[in-house]
């Protein structure tokens, strides 16, 4: 017999009774019924209840063990009577009389518990990692990751895709966000950078004539923690070359959706071949955000042209200065209350907007200061136009486009939720097309790039040089799922007298793109087939498909929202000697008004 095991803890059924068999695994549960100990056994495969009474040797070592002691375990397989088998678990119609014992590892005092699920300090959860770890969901989060890898790289093979691994330490990249810097010894005062994504290579790897790669590449941003961001994650990061923007969604669409489904467990999946394409201004529009979340049925609707003359003073103010007016329906709400429509008015203010104003309609009566101001007339000829009933109520945002359209996005979730709207149990995807060139920035007083500046302009040169910059769009495209954007992509632009113009038209020179892509610039110059690419977000992907609201919950080791890693203790301090090492010495920041000096 093996010195540690002859099963699993998983394996055993009603076919093994009699047996003598060995199993090593974590003392989960103990149950002491007088004389009698029930010990709930786990390895990574599952549970096995294990018996010890007063004839068996095991029953003294085992009642003084705690918790999440790792335990040998030898002993016979014995038939559980009828209205104790558990039907929960694989090894429920059977128990193991233990005979011996021999303790691998005998666990101190816990600073969390394993068994069961309830809610724990995150500090403590991240600084006890292995511990949470050992959770029933965590464990199954963290083997659901490994299976959608797998499955996402089958997929890859299957559509013609070569895998290729691309540079850790590298120049900076063109993403937007800092990057994490690491000091070369052998060159002082010079740095690497850690790749913010594999951008260059992967279009490198195209000039370089290998058709179709990917990888699941590790990113690193320095930049500020949210729920659904971390600074060290993976991404399906892929290219093509000789394709147009179809062929990209094509190649995509069949590994997400496949994957989506394998592991969907009965929710519904968009299909492949049947992702929506909606342009961004739609987008903004109807959603309020490039982000739309299609599960929620509500639509914004621009009713700006309707307060152009109105009794409603402040709407006709904003129209007349240029502003706009969006709204939300909130359907069926003739039987809710005031309370309603101000906590969503507050909910509104507690956001950071001036507020969200609203009408009521009750049996075909309107409500409210708006519809009251505006009259009952043109309140009737707005909702014939939306469409709606007698007893829906509607909020407006009104004020500057921009934003505007982020209020109405926000107010449409915030009313979906309230209103018990969302459709559940189903992944809807969808892409987002035609994002603007350039955007107008406001600081800097100039036209920058709004999304990726190595994307292909549509129309191309002629675009550049005949169209106004901020009308021009772009080959590039987003994929969302629930309202998370999965991932970004672009039809590239290949050409290097279009993209010094791309440049030039946002300030640059083409000295400046020289010196900072001159690597890139130079390769296409030689010979740059027409390339496309995409990276969707594993961790994302996974953090929707195990029911997450946080990455977190699905990456073995994340740091919290301080970037730091609590179980590790990174960021340390480096040794004196390591810096000397490095030619870097370090400059302490400047203390905060009011921040007691140490000493």
């Amino acid at each position: 017999m093996h010195v540690y095991r002859s099963h699993t803890c998983a394996q055993l059924s009603a076919e093994n009774v009699g047996e003598t068999v060995r199993l090593s695994g974590w003392v989960h549960r103990k149950r002491d019924h007088g004389g009698v100990l029930f010990v709930d056994l786990r390895d990574h495969y599952g549970i096995t209840q294990i018996v010890a009474d007063e004839d068996s040797p095991a029953l003294p070592v085992l009642e003084r063990l705690r918790t999440e002691s790792v335990v040998t375990i030898d002993g016979e397989v014995k038939s559980r009577t009828p209205e104790t088998v558990n039907r929960n678990i694989p090894t429920g119609e059977i128990e193991v009389f233990a005979r011996s014992i021999t303790v691998q590892s005998a666990a101190e005092e816990l600073p969390m518990p394993v068994a069961g699920e309830q809610d724990y300090p995150e500090e403590i959860r991240l600084k006890y990692r292995f511990l949470d770890l050992r959770r029933e969901t965590m464990h199954a989060n963290i083997m659901l990751r490994s299976k959608v890898i797998a499955s996402i790289r089958r997929r890859m093979v299957e559509q013609g895709f070569t895998e290729f691994q691309t540079p850790i330490l590298t120049a900076s990249s063109p993403e937007g966000a800092r990057d994490f810097l690491v000091p070369s010894r052998m060159h002082p005062g010079r740095f690497y950078a850690l790749p913010q994504a594999p951008q260059m290579f992967k279009q490198m790897m195209m000039v370089a004539g290998f058709d179709r790669y990917f990888q699941i590449a590790p990113c690193f941003r320095d930049e500020d923690l949210r729920a659904d961001r971390s600074l060290e994650f993976y991404q399906l990061d892929f290219e093509m070359s000789f394709v147009t923007q179809e062929d990209v969604f094509q190649a995509l669409e069949p590994v997400l959706a496949g994957t989506f489904e394998e592991f969907a467990e009965g929710k519904t999946v968009t299909k492949s071949g049947e992702f929506p394409r909606i342009p961004y201004a739609e987008a903004m529009l109807k959603y309020g955000s490039d982000k739309p979340d299609l599960r929620n049925p509500l639509v914004i609707s621009d009713v700006t042209s309707h307060f152009e003359q109105s009794g409603f003073g402040l709407f006709e103010k904003i129209v007349g200065g240029g502003g706009v007016v969006r709204v939300v329906p909130a359907p069926n709400t003739a039987e809710k209350s005031r309370k309603f429509f101000d906590d969503m008015n507050n909910w509104a203010r507690s956001e950071g907007y001036a507020g969200l104003g609203y009408v009521t309609r009750k049996g075909g009566e309107f409500g409210g200061p708006i519809a009251k101001n505006h009259g009952a007339d043109r309140m009737e000829a707005l909702y014939d136009e939306l469409g709606l009933g007698p007893d829906d109520g509607l909020f407006f945002a009104a004020g500057k486009e921009a934003e505007a359209a982020k209020l109405a996005g926000a107010a449409r979730t915030q009313v979906g939720e309230q209103l018990d709207l969302i459709e559940q149990d189903c992944f809807k995807f969808c892409w987002i097309v035609d994002f603007p060139m350039y955007e107008w920035d406001e600081d800097a007083k100039k036209i920058d790039f709004s999304h990726n500046p190595f994307s292909m302009p549509q129309g191309e040169m002629e675009a550049l040089e005949n169209e106004d910059p901020l009308s021009i769009k772009a080959w590039q495209y987003d994929i969302v799922c629930n309202g998370y954007e999965l991932s970004s992509g672009a039809i590239r632009n290949h050409r290097p007298e279009i993209m010094y113009k791309a440049f030039e038209i946002a300030g640059y020179s083409r000295e400046d793109v020289d010196a900072n892509f001159g690597g890139m610039i130079e390769a296409f110059k030689l010979g740059a087939p027409p390339h496309g690419g995409s990276a969707p977000g594993i961790d994302r992907i996974v953090m929707l498909l195990a029911g997450e609201e946080a990455i977190r919950e699905v990456i073995a080791f994340p740091m919290n929202q301080k970037g730091e890693d609590l179980m590790m203790g990174a960021p340390g301090l480096a040794e004196p000697k390591q810096l000397r090492e490095l030619a870097i010495r370090v400059v302490e920041p400047p203390q905060k008004p009011g921040t007691p000096k140490e000493g």
